[in-house]
């Protein structure tokens, strides 16, 4: 017998034995049923009828039944809808047959008996779809048939046969007119849209079916007016609902906290209890998602406000959402170090929890409370009882089997393997994971398999198969690379943190590599990190940015060493990609690669980082900036500083990792150099982001944008006006300045000209927050995601596309240690190949210097040949030379991010 099986026993025999409870079974089951129906209640109308029951036969079985049911009395009104369905078979009356047959799916699905009510369902489709004339009682007959059809399709988690049920109810609904039931039909295919993971199409729809404008962060003051229209209605408090949690999970949480109070307090003033306490639910869980997100940027949140949401929704006294809430409460305690909170609050969760009946909510609540447990159990806080919490689990996968729907199954199954795993019990936490794997594959749920690929990676690890371990971890970057189009697309129940999952599935798998120092293997660690950067900044834009060019420019360049620092929990590695020591071009594969290992911890690193950022600033000392610079250096390039020299390379180009963004690569310091003076450095988050090309000196000229006057609380750039005049004395230019840049005239330029460069002097924030990286206009703020829209280069010809972009008085964010990624977000989402960039603001007049001697360098390397690259370098290193501006604090800021040639 399996250990899955015998703890299943074991719960049964327990249960069997508990004699003196059963008179209190049908009391519980009127409790707990009737929260089922509030689920299915979400997806499905009620009873199915089309005519007045006083006009059809059978009137007091079937007003019978009808009256049963409202009762709760569900088994005893399946029997009377059976017999009602028999009666108008005899009575030739197919339509209402049908009907009775829907009715009494929605019994037996209020009663847990799936198959039944499939059976039953089906069964009242099919006589639908046989009836050859169109009537109008007959179509309302088939809405409301697909209408409970999707619903039991969904609950059972096939999620793509109920998105075509509810199609097929909205084209009957919109044929007869009735505008509720469609706007509803529209919910419940946004909902199914929620469970494939397909979130902006379930915004899409809702935004047409309510008549809003396309929402976004940036047009709060136009969505206002525009939601506070939508009639009040039930239909529409629940469509208000069901799309700020779509809101919710792509990330834009303004609108969603409008969308969810407009909803919530619709339901208030119609008195839908329950819509108020799923809209409460809701609620908290939107504020849970900002107190996660700001938690990665170290921000402090008080986690009260997603309390207070989640107890007033336990308060209202529905038991299925009250248990939804009390897990969520219970959860969030624990992530928010409340620990005896949490303790007290545990008991009553568990009762609740048991208390409950198999539907496809307390399923997941299960899954939930005993993931929570072991989380309290990790933080040494609290002995867990494992037993308990397999048994827990056990309960789940048995009521997913009996419910079956895969999708939870797998999760319920991959979540018990996770408790064998904690406990130490390998070959069966290898078994049940791999079940669990499979599972998740059958269904192409890639959402939830990579989790459970990981596990099993650790699981083969944690057992010495360290080549099985790789397979695994293989897998699980594999699954996640599918996912990029829908990043953001997880299930909310199971939605991946990038920070606590993803990242450190692809830094586990990069250690597995690397300690064999084979060269196929450091060749995959440099590949799965360059998936882990571009998985990074999906997870940034909430969408898939970019697909990479197959060509890897390593392969171009032949006089550029490509640098790969990792940081791993013990150690910085270092992958170096050489050209190959025989130079020779016809070498299929032309890159030697070397692996470097420092022992340092990943605390001790952004300390490191840290301290040298602060170190920076224009009253620095120089004396005291240098050794923090020559410790880096020490810790990056050092390892490599001796192949480096000896490979003869002109060009470094550094993919860097986490914190190791924020560092002014140019001004590390060897003891007696900077880097930038023996090399051209740069920066990309991959080789196989953009095509290599140089600048054609033929067509050279630029659009520029700039403020100097002090503009929506940033100060005035004086030296802004001597920078802009110097570009245009170089070079052909468009300028806007002041009052003339704002975003619509640049919008303008840019269609109009065919410059290939875009230079932009100006104030700008690059953050690790999509919605906080932003360009200052003089009207207001280009943000990141908006860029792909305002720098809009469609490549009609090769000719006019955007080779650089020049911002050149942005920084990062203080405090953010991530903040470089917007950097990277903006080099990528302007569709230029090349990006020049600052980490920092740096003083303008070195600024206005130090741009003046980079288009020297440009316009002169047509004769010259050098790259854009080596322009920087040669306009960072005469900066340097003069006592003016020796600091790095002046010149070290300047970043070329992308194609460097």
């Amino acid at each position: 017998m399996s250990i899955l099986s015998k703890l299943i026993s074991c719960f049964y025999l327990t249960q069997r034995r508990r004699g003196a409870e059963r008179s209190m079974r049908k009391i519980k089951r009127f409790v707990v049923l009737m929260a089922i129906a509030l689920l299915l209640s979400m997806t499905s109308p009620g009873l199915a009828q089309v005519t007045n029951i006083a006009q059809v036969p059978s009137l007091s079985v079937e007003q019978q039944a009808r009256n049963s049911y409202a009762k709760g009395q569900f088994a005893e009104a399946a029997q009377l809808f059976q017999q009602a369905a028999k009666g108008y078979q005899a009575a030739k009356d197919p339509i209402h047959q049908a009907l009775s047959l829907s009715n009494l799916s929605l019994c037996y699905q209020q009663l847990g008996q799936w198959d039944d009510a499939n059976r039953a369902i089906t069964g009242s489709v099919a006589i639908l779809n046989t009836i050859k004339e169109t009537k109008a009682e007959k179509s309302l007959a088939l809405a409301q048939a697909l209408d409970i059809q999707g619903g039991l399709q969904l609950v059972r988690g096939q999620a793509e046969a109920a998105l075509k049920s509810w199609e097929g109810a909205t084209s009957l609904y919109n044929q007869l007119q009735k505008p509720s039931k469609v706007l509803t039909s529209q919910v419940n295919q946004a909902q199914a849209f929620q469970n494939l993971g397909l979130y902006k199409k379930a915004i899409s729809l809702l935004e047409t079916a309510l008549k809003l404008p396309q929402i976004s962060n940036n047009n709060l003051e136009q969505l206002k007016p525009a939601i506070e229209k939508v009639a009040a209605t039930p239909e529409t408090a629940t469509a208000l609902r069901t799309l700020g949690e779509s809101l919710r999970v792509v990330g834009n949480f303004a609108p969603a906290n409008l969308i969810l109070s407009r909803s919530l307090a619709i339901a208030q003033q119609l008195k839908l209890p329950e819509i108020v306490t799923l809209n409460q639910i809701s609620l908290g869980n939107l504020t849970r998602a900002q107190i996660s997100l700001n938690k990665a940027n170290k921000a402090e949140i008080d986690p009260q406000t997603a309390i207070d949401y989640y107890q007033q929704a336990a308060a209202s006294g529905i038991p299925d959402l009250k248990v939804q809430a009390q897990v969520n409460q219970l959860s969030l305690l624990v992530e928010t170090n409340q620990l005896d909170a949490a303790k007290a609050l545990l008991p009553q969760v568990q009762q609740q929890v048991a208390a409950l009946p198999a539907s496809r909510s307390a399923i997941a609540s299960r899954v939930n409370l005993a993931q929570t447990m072991i989380q309290l159990q990790k933080q040494a806080v609290e002995q867990i009882d494992w037993q308990e919490v397999a048994k827990l689990l056990a309960i789940a996968v048995q009521q997913a089997k009996d419910l079956g729907d895969v999708r939870i199954q797998a999760d319920a199954i991959g979540s018990l393997g996770h408790v064998y795993e904690q406990t130490q019990q390998w070959a069966d936490a290898e078994k049940l994971t791999q079940q669990a794997v499979q599972l998740g594959q059958q269904i192409n749920a890639g959402d939830i398999a990579y989790r459970w690929q990981w596990q099993l990676g650790r699981v083969l690890k944690a057992q010495g198969k360290t080549e099985s371990a790789i397979a695994a971890y293989k897998e699980a970057v594999g699954t996640i690379k599918s996912l990029r189009a829908d990043l953001a697309a997880a299930n909310p129940d199971v939605q991946f943190s990038f920070r606590e999952a993803v990242e450190p599935i692809h830094r586990q798998l990069v250690a597995l590599l690397i300690e064999s120092n084979q060269k196929d293997n450091l060749k995959t660690a440099r590949d799965v990190i360059e998936g882990l950067q571009l998985v990074e900044l999906d997870n940034f834009f909430r969408e898939a940015c970019l697909n990479g060019n197959p060509a890897q420019i390593d392969q171009v360049d032949r006089k550029a060493a490509v640098i790969y620092p990792i940081i791993l929990e013990n150690q910085l590695a270092i992958i170096a990609s050489l050209p190959n020591s025989q130079n020779k071009a016809e070498i299929k594969d032309s890159r030697d690669f070397r692996y470097y290992k420092t022992p340092i911890s990943r605390d001790e690193i952004e300390k490191r980082t840290s301290r040298l950022r602060k170190s920076l600033n224009q009253d620095t000392v120089l004396d005291l900036t240098l050794p923090q610079l020559q410790k880096m250096y020490d810790l990056v390039v050092r390892p490599e500083a001796e192949d480096l020299a000896a490979s003869q390379v002109e060009t470094l180009v550094f993919v860097l990792d986490g914190v190791l963004r924020n560092i002014p690569i140019a001004a590390l310091h060897d003891g007696k150099q900077y880097l930038v003076e023996k090399y051209s450095i740069a920066l990309t988050p991959g080789l196989q982001l953009l095509a290599p090309r140089s600048l054609k000196q033929e067509r050279l000229g630029a659009l520029v944008g700039g403020l100097s006057e002090a503009r929506s609380g940033f100060e005035a750039l004086p030296n802004v006006e001597q920078e802009v005049k110097k570009i245009k004395s170089e070079l052909p230019a468009e300028v806007l300045i002041n009052q003339k840049f704002t975003s619509s005239a640049f919008q303008s330029q840019i269609a109009a000209v065919s410059f290939p460069i875009v230079h932009l002097a100006t104030h700008g924030q690059f953050s690790s927050q999509a919605d906080e990286t932003f360009i200052l206009t003089w009207d207001g703020k280009i943000k990141v995601n908006e860029l792909s829209g305002v720098l809009k280069t469609v490549e009609v010809s090769r000719s006019n596309s955007l080779e650089l972009l020049v911002l050149s008085a942005c920084e990062t964010a203080a405090g953010d240690d991530r903040s470089a990624l917007g950097l990277a977000g903006v080099a990528v989402r302007s569709g230029a190949r090349s990006t020049v960039a600052t980490l920092w603001r740096v003083d303008d007049e070195a600024t206005a210097k130090l741009m003046s001697n980079f288009y020297d360098q440009l316009v002169k390397a047509k004769e010259t040949g050098i790259s854009k690259a080596e322009a920087l370098r040669l306009a960072q290193v005469a900066i340097l030379k003069n006592p003016d501006y020796q600091s790095p604090y002046y010149w070290g800021a300047f970043v070329l991010l992308g194609n460097w040639t």
